[in-house]
């Protein structure tokens, strides 16, 4: 693309804008080069990776780009052998730490959401791994900047010398501060440092006192700052071993410039791939902020663009437009009067066309589409300039002749104001000859103009339509919609009359235009009428769309409520016949005991069996639901899950299935043994509760069904602690003597949690993590007492 056209379009002002959300230096740097692309593979992948931004973003909120330093100058003066200071290599570390977090966060989004980002991945993958130099330069200088003590035995017995010494001479000299004269002689009873070199402070008229070194006066000079003779050999030693102390420091910091000279080229990499990432976020929060979509593209010349706005208007003020071409229709001519929004629309579409092309989102709804160019040339002027002279238009038809040089097939134009500056009727016959050009030889071609002779233009050429910007003739203003197919009028005599010009001097005019402008402005009248009850009609189908929409709301809601109510009813109604039979089976009892009364006392001839029948028929009418439910369980087979005991039939032994590994495959723990089984060869077990028709109260023994784990794993922090509880009391009852709580790693405050109520159980003796065959850290192994 030329420089000339971004800048024309107005592409560098959104390349700004994006730059603001990039995070490092490096990342504005890069993105300075951003340009649009012809490539369609690699555009697509420019939008491919803005997209795996946007998700990383909406699942993550933000991504840890901080630290990230320009350290390409340090990489390039180490690759000639120069020496890196303290800093420098500091800042060299943080990057490469910096790049190792956002290798781990990267890692951890892909395994941690279900999201895919492969081109994060390649990425991720491409980053020099460099963690070695960052630990040995983090091993001899810290954050600050500085040399620590134990970058070398040599540097750390020099500065224990050099702090020995310097304590010596400061005791020396703190001693003359005690002195009985020091109040009197001495400006301040301090040690302080001039020149390196330790000295006090001494006033000025009792310098004779102390034999020494001047070296340094105050500003009134009242005060002279004296080394006495009794340090003067302490301090040349102290220099000494600041001397040796610095030597040993440009050593150790040669050895790590020699290390950073190794790496260099992968420094230089490293730089390429961070701020190749920040630019990619800065993209994606750009587009988040601005709530702007991800185009689909082609490459066959289609654009079609849902409520699009101009991405460099306030969005209050912006109005948005459906615009669609490429296919059927090439070429828009859009006409009608000065500041309508005619220009605004001509960028509107360069501009997500170039702003597709460089892989950032569109200012549009989602669904829209942008076909990718070759080339796009653009020629806009300033309309709003009185300066409409020759050479105006001269420079314009130079910068269309070359565009008429260059352009192809593939090419996008987009033309403003095409042939103004000259005469209207050579300046509109030129603009005719050249949109024929262009379009003649296959370019999408949007251009815009006043000329009246370019209204009726679309109507007889096939692969061209006209299209104007709206004006409102009730408030004499734009509304700035672009309405394809009507062109522009110019309401010259309409707005001329609703500002109280004469009818007679109105009428008059209208003589002058002649016949054809007139069938032209009442073609365009009529267009204009037709477009408005199109747009009455669709607001009036509109409604009754909605309308039905709502009907069909309301009768599903109301059959929903009709199901509910039958349910409802068909469920008293059980519970009513279920009653009445109770009722029956109580008034039976009764009949039944009544004669055996009678039997006994008067001899009444009933037989036990008879009676013993006519309980059984009435037990029988009534509705045992749990038997129905039973006999709905055993219509199929159980499906198997984490937990169920099982029967394994290879070893004829009982198991539970502790995780599931594949579709068909199991971890079985037999006893102490974890086996990967097949599940063809595993029989689910009813547990005893389920087989058991009444409740025992009995203890549990060793035999009951309690398992030797318990998992905790997604469970909340109360609810983990009673099921341990419950677990423990259960597993004491059954005599194990050594189980296992599986709570997982995590942040490990369930871990910790299960632990400190195991610490103060009586009945637990000791407990462990697990070894790394049991589980790791992910599991404590319990011995119970």
């Amino acid at each position: 693309m030329e420089t000339r056209v971004l800048k024309t379009l107005e592409f560098d002002k959104i390349r700004e804008l994006v730059a603001a959300h990039c995070t490092s230096s490096v990342g504005r740097s890069h993105m300075e080069k951003l340009v649009p692309v012809s490539d369609f593979a690699e555009v697509l992948r420019l939008l491919e990776e803005t997209d795996e931004g946007l998700a990383i973003l909406r699942v993550r909120g933000n991504v840890p780009m901080g630290g990230i330093k320009d350290i390409r100058p340090h990489a390039k003066r180490a690759q000639m052998g120069g020496l890196l200071s303290a800093y420098e290599l500091m800042e060299t570390s943080n990057t490469i730490r910096a790049s190792r977090i956002l290798r781990h966060f990267i890692e951890g989004v892909v395994v941690d959401e279900d999201i895919k980002i492969p081109h994060f991945i390649v990425k991720k993958d491409a980053i020099p791994v460099l963690t070695g130099l960052e630990h040995e330069i983090n091993s001899a200088i810290d954050d600050n900047g500085h040399v620590v003590d134990s970058a070398s035995g040599a540097l750390r017995s020099i500065r224990s010398g050099l702090r020995m010494q310097e304590a010596r001479v400061r005791e020396r000299l703190e001693s003359y501060t005690r002195g009985p004269n020091a109040a009197k002689m001495l400006s301040d009873t301090i040690v302080t440092i001039r020149n390196d070199r330790f000295v006090i402070p001494v006033k000025s008229e009792y310098r004779s006192h102390y034999a020494g070194v001047i070296h340094d006066m105050s500003s009134s000079g009242q005060t002279v700052f004296i080394e006495p003779d009794a340090v003067v050999q302490a301090n040349n030693e102290i220099r000494n071993l600041k001397l040796k102390e610095q030597e040993e420091i440009d050593k150790i910091l040669l050895e790590l410039s020699a290390k950073v000279q190794e790496v260099a080229h992968d420094l230089f990499v490293l730089i390429d791939i961070l701020s190749e990432i920040d630019v990619v976020l800065a993209k994606a929060k750009y587009g988040t902020v601005n709530k702007y979509t991800k185009p689909e593209v082609n490459n066959n010349g289609y654009i079609r663009l849902s409520q699009a706005w101009h991405p460099l208007l306030p969005v209050e003020e912006a109005v948005a437009n459906n615009i669609e071409f490429g296919k059927d229709i090439t070429t828009i001519v859009i006409t009608g009067p000065n500041t309508g929004g005619k220009t605004v629309t001509l960028k509107t579409v360069g501009l997500s066309v170039l702003m597709a092309q460089a892989g950032l989102p569109i200012p549009a709804l989602d669904g829209s589409e942008i076909a990718v160019f070759d080339s796009v040339y653009a020629d806009i002027g300033d309309e709003q300039s009185i300066e409409q002279s020759l050479s105006t238009f001269s420079s314009r038809m130079v910068n269309i002749i070359d565009i008429l040089k260059k352009y192809d097939d593939q090419s996008l134009i987009i033309l403003d104001e095409l042939g103004s500056g000259t005469d209207p009727q050579e300046g509109a016959a030129l603009a005719i000859s050249i949109l024929d050009e262009v379009h003649g030889r296959g370019a999408r071609v949007l251009a815009t103009t006043h000329y009246p002779e370019l209204k009726a233009y679309g109507y007889n050429r096939p692969g061209i339509a006209n299209a104007s910007v709206e004006f409102d003739i009730d408030t004499l203003s734009p509304t700035y919609r672009l309405l394809i197919g009507v062109p522009g009028r110019s309401n010259a005599f309409e707005i001329s009359k609703r500002l109280g010009l004469s009818d007679r001097i109105i009428d008059r005019a209208k003589t002058f235009t002649g016949t054809d402008r007139g069938e032209v402005e009442s073609m365009i009248a009529s267009l204009e009428d037709s477009r408005v009850q199109s747009e009455k009609d669709a607001e009036k189908t509109h409604a009754v769309l909605l309308e039905t929409e709502r009907l069909k709301r309301e009768l599903e809601e109301r059959l929903t409520e009709f199901e509910k109510t039958e349910s409802a009813l068909k469920e008293k109604a059980k519970e009513r016949a279920r009653k009445i039979v109770e009722d029956a089976k109580r008034e039976s009892e009764a009949v039944i005991s009544d004669l055996r009364a009678l039997q006994l006392n008067a001899g009444t001839n009933v037989k036990e069996h008879e009676l013993i029948e006519a309980r059984k028929r009435l037990e029988n009418a009534a509705p045992d639901r749990e038997k129905k439910k039973a006999i709905q369980a055993k219509e199929g087979p159980r499906p198997l899950a984490v937990g169920d005991e099982v029967k394994v039939l290879s070893y004829g032994q009982k198991g539970t299935l502790l995780d599931k590994v594949s579709a068909k495959e199991w971890i079985v723990q037999i006893g102490i043994l974890k086996m990967k089984l097949d599940e063809s060869g595993l029989q689910y077990i009813k547990p005893e509760k389920e087989k058991q028709t009444y409740i025992s109260t009995s203890v549990r023994g060793r035999d009951s069904h309690v398992k030797l784990e318990l998992d905790l794993r997604g469970e909340r922090y109360e609810d983990a602690l009673i099921r341990t509880e419950k677990y423990l009391d259960d597993a004491i009852l059954s005599n194990y003597h050594q189980v296992s709580i599986i709570h997982g790693k995590g942040t490990g405050v369930l871990r910790q949690a299960v632990q400190k109520y195991l610490k103060n159980h009586s009945r637990v003796k000791t407990y462990r993590f697990g070894e790394s065959s049991e589980g790791g850290h992910g599991v404590t192994v319990v011995e119970l007492k």
